[in-house]
């Protein structure tokens, strides 16, 4: 998955969502050797540290133990909280 893909993924995830919070977009996860050479380039933001990593205010999660997929929120639970508007693409 690029940045494209990823950023096209969260539209369609949220455009099949029709306004269902459980069907948003709720956590992005990363295998670590994925985010350092493809999707670090995605340029996310950190506002606070237990508000952790974020690309269109979606959290992320990296670590070698990881899968490299979307979830929706109802499948991180609290795992992406807390939730927000999915921000536009930049």
């Amino acid at each position: 998955m690029t940045p494209t893909e990823l950023d096209d993924a969260l539209d369609a995830m949220q455009l099949a969502a029709a306004g269902n919070p459980d069907l948003m977009p709720g956590l992005i996860t990363v295998e670590s050797n994925h985010w350092v050479q493809v999707l670090s380039g995605v340029r996310p933001t950190c506002a606070r540290l237990d508000d952790g990593l974020r690309h269109r205010d979606i959290q992320i999660h990296v670590g070698s133990t990881q899968e490299t997929k979307l979830l929706t929120r109802a499948e991180a639970g609290e795992r992406g909280a807390p939730y927000r508007d999915m921000a536009a693409k930049v």
